[in-house]
């Protein structure tokens, strides 16, 4: 059996290890990711425009929330010209717009953007275009993100912080109120119930203080600006926030009617003359209503739900089952971890003779293995959701986080299975107790988990009677006794059970970091918007013609503006053989798209003097087509050829 200072020295050493791990996952958490991308900006990036714009236009993925700094214009001489609001173009929530002042002069603008995704998370950039020509001087382009902020940091931390003072607080009170309701006594317990409100309480008190600064890109102090903050609570994410303050209220007033009932019945069983219970030792077996059980449910599901409906189940596809599935894997994982720690303390922080039921440890067993059923299947859903392939594992952050998750859960699984074996030992192996009827005595009642010195033997309820030791149990030759075999079950249940808690915290950190970590498809997503803006403008086609006579071949440039579907213009220039311009008496171009039958299409081309144009050709579908240009040379000598020519489909 271990001693006292062995049974403290245990769990601090498995909260060391808990807290290195959790440092260095924090440590190496990056700013976080959003599901929101640009995907056009009007003017466009580094474009050069004639005339001055009215208006900045930026278009993005999905939903975002606007602020008053979320976009700003800066001259070539570093002096805001955007005036008025931020607002949403044409009332459509997926776009941002502010108006521009008159007058503006020629020169290099810098457009700088901030807004918040539909799952939160702000995102950020910058870009620049000009008015006449480039100039010299341009305003500062910033090269780092600003989501990496002290705020963001801090911001981070806290939710953490909150994500495990959901757990606390709800896997805590269901051990209590299914497994144990005599342990609603434990102090330790009810130490840890408080533990984890308080925790929860004050961390979203620093969000929701926090969420304006980390919206914007502000400083730390601008946490105390009440405008700001004003702004925040009537937001979706402040609105979360502030109703997870009140549950959170509501339910610290009914815990402590409760706690102050249990109290004063504790008060008047340690009056009564044959008290004999030590003051941490629950006194009695609670009963808690079928009210209760409904309320307490009911609670954990709108706590749960101030996550889901502005986290990432809030974006993407399948948003009313995705915000259900993550309520599940919410309170699935509080139910486990909670419930987990709850076990751990009564294991080992329990008074020395206090006995944990081997009833309350099977109940766990059968509810913790429900939780994580539900926890692989929720996560499940939740991986395709946000995945979306098997390429995106391993070639985006979100990918390989979810792989040391699996990892994680893997462990968790394997410890979760070592502790039902150690519990079926105590539930199904136990050895009855042999007391002779001639020397009843006062013993417990049902089988029990000692944790202190005097927990070595299982006792049945009893009134007093005439004093005398029990008869030892009989024990066949070269068996352990009953009392060897429970002390080494003991022991091996209390490893496996520490040993999964601490798995399981390292799972809850895993998961926060993915929280904060911008989805496998968002990623691809933003990955192809990138890829398309940066591709050339046009689209150029050289082809080479040859009509048989001497000085009769060359090539014909074709270049297609901007390339997509829809208007198009379109100039060509002839080379000859020298790889100099040469003129031609005539160039005829046409399209056809053979696999949706469409075409000719006759582009038109008009002579300009020395090259050919047409200022607008309607292409109606993106894929292949294929170009026939007729270049005549003479009077009488022409040629036909054909080539190809891939047309994008429209960004929008």
């Amino acid at each position: 059996m271990p001693t006292a200072s062995r049974r403290i020295r245990k769990p601090l050493t498995a909260l060391l290890l808990v807290g290195t791990v959790l440092a260095l996952l924090l440590g190496g958490a990056g700013s976080a990711s959003a599901h929101a991308t640009l995907t056009k900006a009007e003017p466009a990036d580094v474009s050069v425009l004639k005339t001055a714009p009215k208006q900045i236009t930026l278009t993005f993925s999905e939903t975002v929330s606007l602020s008053d700094g979320s976009l700003r214009v800066l001259s070539p001489k570093n002096v805001r010209v955007d005036r008025g609001a931020v607002t949403h173009a044409g009332k459509k929530a997926d776009t941002a717009r502010v108006m521009l002042r008159g007058k503006l002069p020629e020169g290099t603008y810098t457009v700088s953007w901030r807004v918040v995704s539909s799952d939160s998370h702000p995102i950020s950039g910058a870009f620049t275009f000009s008015v006449g020509q480039p100039s010299a001087t341009t305003a500062a382009v910033p090269t780092e993100s600003p989501d990496d902020t002290a705020a963001s940091r801090v911001y981070d931390v806290f939710r953490y912080v909150a994500y495990g003072g959901l757990a606390l607080l709800i896997g805590v009170a269901l051990f209590a109120l299914v497994c144990w309701p005599a342990g609603t006594g434990l102090r330790p317990l009810r130490r840890l119930l408080v533990a984890g409100w308080t925790a929860l309480f004050a961390s979203t008190v620093v969000l929701l203080l926090l969420r304006g600064p980390y919206e914007t890109g502000r400083g730390l102090t601008a946490m105390f600006d009440l405008s700001l903050l004003g702004r925040t609570i009537t937001g979706r994410t402040g609105l979360a926030l502030s109703v997870r303050l009140l549950l959170l209220a509501a339910a610290g007033i009914l815990v402590a009617l409760f706690a102050a009932r249990l109290r004063r019945e504790a008060d008047k069983t340690q009056r009564g003359p044959d008290a004999e219970h030590p003051v941490d030792q629950p006194l009695m077996e609670p009963q808690f209503g079928i009210g209760v059980r409904v309320v307490g449910m009911l609670f954990a599901v709108g706590l749960a739900l101030t996550w889901a409906a502005v986290e990432h189940a809030s974006a993407g596809i399948q948003v009313p089952l995705a915000i259900s599935v993550s309520v599940l894997h919410l309170l699935a994982m509080a139910v486990w971890l909670g419930g987990l720690v709850a076990l751990v303390v009564a294991l080992f922080r329990a008074p020395a003779d206090v006995v944990v039921p081997v009833a309350a440890v099977a109940r766990f067993s059968r509810m913790a293995f429900a939780a994580i059923v539900v926890l692989v299947a929720t996560g499940i859903y939740q991986s395709w959701r946000q995945v979306g392939s098997w390429e995106a594992v391993s070639t985006t952050e979100y990918g390989r986080l979810l792989t040391f998750k699996v990892a994680a859960v893997s462990l968790v699984l394997a410890a979760a299975w070592f502790s039902r074996q150690w519990t079926a030992q105590f539930t199904q192996e136990r050895l009855p107790e042999t007391i002779p009827a001639a020397a009843p005595q006062r013993v417990r009642a049902a089988q029990a988990i000692g944790v202190g010195a005097s927990a070595g033997s299982d006792t049945v309820e009893g009134r007093d009677s005439a004093a005398g030791p029990p008869a030892p149990r009989g024990t066949a030759a070269g068996w352990p006794s009953a009392s060897d075999r429970d002390g080494r079950d003991r022991r091996g249940l209390r490893r496996s059970v520490a040993a999964e808690a601490v798995l399981g915290v390292v799972v809850l950190a895993i998961t926060t970091l993915l929280t904060g970590t911008q989805p496998s498809r968002a990623a691809v997503e933003s990955a192809a918007a990138t890829a398309a803006a940066q591709e050339p403008t046009a689209r150029v086609v050289m082809v080479p013609f040859d009509v048989g006579i001497p000085n009769g071949h060359g090539t014909v440039q074709i270049t297609f503006l901007p390339g997509r579907v829809g208007d198009n213009a379109v100039e060509a220039l002839v080379y000859g053989p020298d790889k100099g311009l040469s003129s031609v008496p005539e160039l005829r171009l046409t399209l056809t798209q053979r696999a949706q039958r469409i075409g000719p299409l006759d582009a038109k081309l008009v002579d300009r003097g020395g090259y050919w144009t047409s200022e607008r050709l309607r292409l109606p579908l993106p894929g292949t087509w294929t170009l026939r240009v007729t270049v005549r040379v003479t009077d009488t000598d022409q040629v036909t050829v054909s080539k190809n020519v891939t047309i994008r489909p429209s960004p929008n």
